[in-house]
Order: structure tokens, then C-alpha cells, then sequence
């Protein structure tokens, strides 16, 4: 058995130092040239709108604020000034998203953001990508890179195409520190000792954002409140859970198989799938020691495994915030379809240790 362990990890090592650097080594270079584009392009955003400032900064070799969705698919998120004289609110009525709601008494003309504030005194989401989008649009026919830079029709969302090649997202959002949503409060789980007291709050001072996009939890039934809701994202603080043992290296391996081998008609799993998993995977094992190197074979047969099980149940908890389905608008199909070759790929993987070279 430790045998067969050891050989697992062996052949993982090496798919890790093949696959999964040059995956990383073509990305690392694929964001160089989407960033050059999209600075150039927010630039000229910023020369039109100055509130509208670009965050896009490189710090150690990585972009704060950019998500690889895909190896062809990124997302931007661009931080805002001065949230100040607004109450964040999420009560819950609306999965993954919360309202920013002017506080009693002040006066909607203190705001940074005065145009965007509805009757009700909500910072509306949707009225400032409405105006972000409309100064991209301008931006992009005056920006040095006109020629391969192309806004992508038919969407409240702000994207852009590269070289017919790449799909930008550019979201606007607040970075909101020091505060913890109630929709989270249930975190961590009082019975799990991962992760420990200094984590946790290393991780909740983190805090979160609040993004200007669609909010896919409801599914197009948007009464007006829900197009002024921002919806909740944790990227910094999800990282920040995966640091130590094989975590990185784990979702490093998972993000290479899912782009060579579960890219998939009606698009069911994306990279962001996968590092929730590896998040629940630290709760069922909770020591550092099952995390150590010679574990890593083991802790992907169990990820595997999982996400065939959400697949076939059709369902899959974001990791801060279970009442909202990251599977919510996938069709049946497509789910059913990518748990049967993930369980194929499982089963190759688990069976035939040595396939990793092909695979």
C-alpha cells in the first residue's frame, strides 16, 4: 500500500514539475500581455474619470486584484476610493451579495458617488458599471492597443477581447478590511480545529470585496434592489488559507487537469471549483501532518472524489458562504457529463499512476 502511495506521489511530482510549471510559465506570460493592454486601457479611463483610478499593481511578480478564470479568461477587479459614508447590509435575503446603504443622516451629497445612489440611498452596483462600461467603451477606441483590444457585446459586465485570443473581465469593487459578512459568521466551524486561532484571524482581517458584477445566484429574477447589490468575494482570504504543505501544489495540479481534460461544453467547472474544494478537503483533514508531501496522492484522490459527488448531486457550496450553489445555472447535462470524465480521469489516475505522463 505505502508502495503504491509513494508511487502516486512520484509521478504527481513529476506531472507538477512538467505540466503544471510550463502551465504556470504560459500563463505568467499571457497576464504580462493582457496587463500591458488593460493598464493602457484604464488609463485612458482614468484621464476621462478620475474616481475611476486602476489598481492594477504588480507586486512580487503578481498583479493584485487579478483572477485566472481559465488560461484564456482573467478577471480584473478594479478597487474604488472612499466607501466611507455607507452601512454594509447583508441580512441574507440575497445569496453571495449584500447592499451598501447610506447611513442614517448623511447626506447623499457627501458621497464620492452621489450620481449612483438610488431613491432608497443605495450605492447601486449596476449604475456604476453602467458608467465604468461607458468609459471602457470611449477608452478602447482611444488607447494604444485599438487594433487587438475589442469590448464584448451583450453583457452589463465589462469585458474586453485581446488579440481574439483572451476575455478580460474588468469589475469595479470596495476592498472591505477589519469587517467579517454575517453571512460568514458561521466560520470557522467550532468542531473543526483547522484552521487555527491565528489563522482565522489573519484571514477575517483579510476581509473581503464587493464586486459591481451580475450576480449569478438569481438567475435573472432581478428586482431593482438586487441590481443595486454588490456580490461578495473572498480572493485574498482563500489564499491565504492554502498557504503550508501541499495545499498550493494541490490546486496547482487540479487547475492542469481541468484545463487539459475537463474544459467542457457549457463551461460546468472552472478553476475556482477547484480551490473550494482543496478549502473543504483542509476541514475533513485538519492536521499539518496530512498535508505533508508524501499526502498529496491521497489528498487529490479525495478531491476527485468530491467533486464527482457535487457534480452528481448537481450541487456545490461556495466555502464561505454555503447557502449559495456555485453550480446555480449549469446545465444538468453538462454536470453530469463532467462527473463522468473526472470519474474516468480518477479512475486512470488512481488505477495507472504512470498515465499521468499522458494525461
Amino acid at each position: 500500500m505505502i508502495a503504491a502511495q509513494a508511487k502516486l506521489v512520484y509521478h504527481l511530482n513529476k506531472y507538477y514539475n512538467e505540466k503544471c510549471q510550463s502551465r504556470k510559465a504560459a500563463i505568467s506570460k499571457t497576464i504580462r500581455e493582457v496587463c500591458k493592454v488593460v493598464s493602457d486601457v484604464l488609463k485612458e479611463v482614468e484621464v476621462q474619470e478620475p474616481r475611476f483610478i486602476s489598481s492594477l499593481n504588480e507586486m512580487e511578480n503578481r498583479f493584485e486584484g487579478l483572477e485566472v478564470i481559465s488560461p484564456t479568461e482573467f478577471e480584473v477587479v478594479l478597487y474604488l476610493n472612499q466607501m466611507g459614508v455607507f452601512n454594509f447590509v447583508d441580512d441574507g435575503s440575497l445569496p453571495g451579495c449584500a447592499v451598501l446603504k447610506l447611513s442614517d443622516g448623511r447626506k447623499r451629497s457627501m458621497s464620492l458617488w452621489v450620481e449612483f445612489i438610488t431613491a432608497s440611498g443605495y450605492l447601486s452596483a449596476r449604475k456604476i458599471r453602467s458608467r465604468f462600461q461607458t468609459l471602457v467603451a470611449q477608452a478602447v477606441d482611444k488607447c494604444s492597443y485599438r487594433d487587438v483590444v475589442k469590448m464584448v457585446a451583450d453583457t452589463s459586465e465589462v469585458k474586453l477581447r485581446i488579440r481574439d485570443r483572451y476575455v478580460v473581465q474588468i469589475t469595479p469593487a470596495f476592498k472591505c478590511t477589519g469587517i467579517w459578512p454575517r453571512s460568514a459568521a458561521h466560520w470557522p466551524l467550532p468542531h473543526i480545529p483547522w484552521p487555527g486561532p491565528n489563522r482565522v484571524a489573519e484571514v477575517k482581517a483579510e476581509g473581503f470585496n464587493l464586486l459591481s458584477k451580475e450576480c449569478y445566484s438569481l438567475n435573472g429574477k432581478q428586482s431593482s434592489a438586487e441590481s443595486d447589490a454588490w456580490v461578495l468575494q473572498f480572493a485574498e482570504a482563500e489564499n491565504r488559507l492554502l498557504l503550508g504543505g501541499c495545499r498550493k501544489k494541490c490546486l496547482s495540479v487540479l487547475k492542469t487537469l481541468r484545463d487539459r481534460h475537463l474544459e467542457l461544453p457549457g463551461q460546468p467547472l472552472n478553476n475556482y471549483h477547484m480551490k473550494t474544494l482543496v478549502s473543504y478537503e483542509c476541514e475533513k483533514h485538519p492536521r499539518e501532518s496530512d498535508w505533508d508531501e508524501n499526502c498529496l496522492g491521497d489528498r487529490l484522490n479525495g478531491i476527485l472524489l468530491q467533486l464527482i459527488s457535487c457534480l452528481q448531486c448537481r450541487r456545490c457550496p461556495h466555502y464561505f458562504l454555503p447557502n449559495l450553489d456555485l453550480f446555480q445555472g449549469k446545465p444538468h447535462s453538462a454536470l453530469e457529463n463532467a462527473a463522468k470524465q473526472t470519474w474516468r480521469l480518477a479512475r486512470e489516475i488512481l488505477t495507472n499512476p504512470k498515465s499521468l505522463e499522458k494525461l
